[in-house]
């Protein structure tokens, strides 16, 4: 079944390499791209139960009808007593445990996917979630520390984001989480007030952010981009301000970043917006 899944996730869509949609779009109703394996198996194993759940919705459609036409009152008056069928009720007893079946052993190989990273994780991130804004904290032989905040619109000169199609109104930030492509982060969420939810749907990840408490998920990012969540636990009147974008560079665009961040966030982040936007190499993804 691993196999399966490796090869269904190979042959799904993915993100070309210079791209700026995948966001938010009016009337949506299917998944962003996927950025990472496990959230191309999400979007598999969704394909794969829907073989099921719409065959199902259309019998159970069909027979109600049927039930309501063939044995209603006028046309039934006198009901059959019938009690018992063994045929029927082995059919009805054998076939969802079946079905169940089919469904359960993708699911369960699935949830473990999702909790067992590949290899150990080559960097750390605190996410801590607050009444409306994340902090985070680059757990590195020099932690780097800084926090994000929804992006307001007279800020977008300040930070040379004016482009509304890369930078989309009520998910840009002000400070990105920049990490390396194809190297698995992970990611330690917890909260300092009420709770919040970290969640990057294109990463296929969504945990809860809980005081007092740490949370512990992970991603391996297999695109660069720049990827944009939100809090996705009602936390108060600001709920709907608080995203997360998360930028996908090269590993030395990172080391870059990295090492001038620590001493000048503001012109680590210019910097490598000059670089990743004159490459034209940005995917936007939102909730």
């Amino acid at each position: 079944m691993k196999k399966f899944f490796a090869t269904a996730a190979g042959v799904l869509p993915v993100l070309p390499a210079v791209a700026v949609a995948a966001q938010p779009e009016p009337w949506q109703t299917r998944f962003q791209p996927p950025a990472t394996d496990i959230m191309a198996q999400i979007e598999w194993f969704e394909a794969y139960s829907l073989w099921f759940v719409i065959p199902i919705t259309l019998l159970v459609l069909v027979l109600l009808a049927w039930c309501i036409v063939r044995f209603r009152a006028s046309a039934n008056p006198t009901p059959s007593r019938t009690s018992h069928n063994t045929m029927i009720e082995v059919i009805w007893t054998v076939g969802p445990v079946v079905i169940l079946l089919a469904l359960a052993v993708p699911s369960f190989q699935l949830l473990t996917a999702q909790y067992t990273p590949p290899e150990e994780a080559r960097l750390t991130i605190k996410a801590t979630g607050n009444q409306w804004n994340w902090d985070y904290e680059y757990q590195t032989e020099e932690p780097l520390t800084f926090n994000a905040a929804m992006l307001q619109e007279g800020q977008r000169g300040q930070y040379g984001k004016e482009d509304k199609a890369r930078y989309p109104r009520l998910l840009a930030v002000d400070n990105e989480v920049v990490v390396p492509v194809a190297t698995t982060v992970r990611v330690l969420v917890t909260a300092s007030d009420v709770i919040h939810a970290f969640a990057m749907p294109a990463f296929g990840i969504k945990t809860d952010a809980v005081p007092g408490r740490i949370n512990e998920i992970w991603f391996k990012a297999n695109k660069e981009g720049l990827y944009y969540g939100q809090c996705s636990e009602l936390c108060g009147k600001d709920h709907a301000f608080m995203p997360i974008a998360i930028r996908v560079v090269s590993e030395d665009q990172y080391n870059t970043w990295l090492a001038a961040a620590r001493s000048d966030l503001s012109g680590a982040n210019k910097a490598l917006m000059a670089a990743v936007d004159t490459a034209g190499t940005v995917a936007v993804a939102g909730n």
